[in-house]
């Protein structure tokens, strides 16, 4: 609503007072406050809080609905997923804080199917019947890719999520980035000519094939035929990481690997070089234990061998010859100094029986020994010497020189 001033000019209400306005609107309205309408469920999302938050589509309406764990619960709800047909009551509300509709849900009933489920559904079947399914054609991933393929939107977020996981997981690979249009009716033939064109390039060992979440009609590229056959016929391995972990496509489920988001599909396509540091780590250090070990058992062997060796070694032979010759040396010295010892003694006896015996104890005593001068010849009886002979008397205090004058017989 606009006003005009005394001046003509044009004044505006704020957002808030229009807020409450259409809140009021809606609000005072008795048909919006107990009505059944009937669509497809799109983009259903329960969070752990209990709460469900849905679209449901009819052609190309389609309405933002909520539908409260108390509701839920009070109603003995089913279980709510993409393509099933509702019919929903409730009441038709303005939020202010996001400034949309909503259709707040007091019951369900459930009518079926939707018509895009049963399209999934139908295609499903078919192309499972086909063999595209079967896990006998699905080939392993390389498991140390040079070259990952991409086929994503070059504006996605996911594109950028992807692209961040193999920086940081394994930089050692290039990206080959196919763009290719994920959303809207030419996406389908869009993504199936850049799966083409990595193939006829040859060089990528794996290609990534998705995008991010949305809802199911978002996401129905992936469930095109055209797209199923482009993945069935490349001859690199391919992965699909489309939309979260609860959305499954037909993608998925010809894809050689599947992955619940792009992020997760990053992860698939690549090893972890964090493992590969750790794991280098760990055999690291068991190499190192090994070694020390092998040089400890080297060492004791060395010791060993050494010991050995001393034994038969000349220097250690010659060294026991050398002991030996010390010890028979000290023995014969010993025998030598008690041989001496005993030849002493005995010397030491004779020499006191010679003296017993000596002459000169008999000088002493005052007796005298008579030699010839001229031969020393010691004179026992007269008959030896002449008048005129020289003569040497030998006291005990040194020698008298005589001439014999005569000499006298014993009477």
């Amino acid at each position: 609503m606009l006003f005009q001033d005394s001046l003509g000019a044009p004044s505006a209400i704020s957002v808030s007072a229009l807020s409450l306005y259409l809140k009021e609107l809606l609000d005072t309205n008795d048909i919006l406050q107990n009505i059944w309408v009937h669509g497809e469920v799109s983009n259903c999302k329960t969070y752990p809080s209990g709460h469900c938050y849905f679209t449901l589509k009819e052609g190309d309406a389609q309405l933002s609905c909520v539908f409260f764990k108390q509701a839920r619960l009070r109603t003995a709800a089913p279980t709510l997923r993409d393509g099933m047909a509702l019919a929903v009551n409730g009441r038709v509300a303005f939020y202010e804080r996001d400034g949309k509709l909503q259709f707040y849900v007091d019951a369900v009933m459930q009518l079926g199917e939707g018509a895009l489920f049963r399209r999934f559904e139908q295609m499903k079947a078919r192309l499972e019947a086909e063999g595209l399914f079967d896990s006998e054609r699905k080939r392993p991933l390389p498991q140390q890719p040079d070259i990952i393929g991409i086929v994503t939107s070059l504006q996605a977020a996911a594109l950028r999520d992807m692209l961040r996981t193999l920086r940081n997981r394994y930089p050692l690979a290039q990206v080959i980035l196919a763009p290719a249009q994920v959303q809207g009716a030419d996406a389908p033939a869009s993504i199936a000519t850049a799966l083409d064109l990595l193939n006829e390039h040859g060089e990528a060992d794996v290609i990534i094939v998705g995008r991010g979440g949305g809802s199911i009609e978002e996401l129905w590229a992936f469930n095109e035929e055209v797209v199923a056959r482009a993945i069935a016929r490349s001859r690199i391995p391919v992965i699909s990481g489309v939309g979260h972990e609860t959305d499954f496509t037909i993608a998925d489920f010809v894809a050689d690997f599947r992955a619940s988001t792009p992020t997760a599909a990053a992860m698939a396509a690549v090893p972890d070089i964090a493992d590969w540091q750790f794991e280098l780590q760990e055999k690291q250090q068991l190499l190192t234990e090994l070694i020390m070990e092998h040089i400890e058992d080297r060492q004791a062997l060395l010791a060993h061998a050494l010991r050995d060796l001393q034994h038969v070694s000349p220097q250690s032979i010659i060294a026991q010859r050398r002991q030996q010759i010390d010890e028979c040396t000290e023995r014969l010295q010993t025998h030598m100094q008690h041989s001496i010892s005993l030849r002493a003694e005995r010397l030491r006896g004779v020499s006191l029986q010679l003296h017993s015996l000596s002459p000169l104890l008999t000088i002493a005593r005052g007796y005298a020994v008579v030699r010839q001068q001229r031969d020393e010849a010691v004179v026992t009886s007269t008959r030896q010497v002449q008048p005129g002979d020289i003569i040497t008397i030998q006291v005990q205090d040194g020698q008298i020189a005589a001439q014999v004058q005569d000499s006298l017989e014993k009477i």
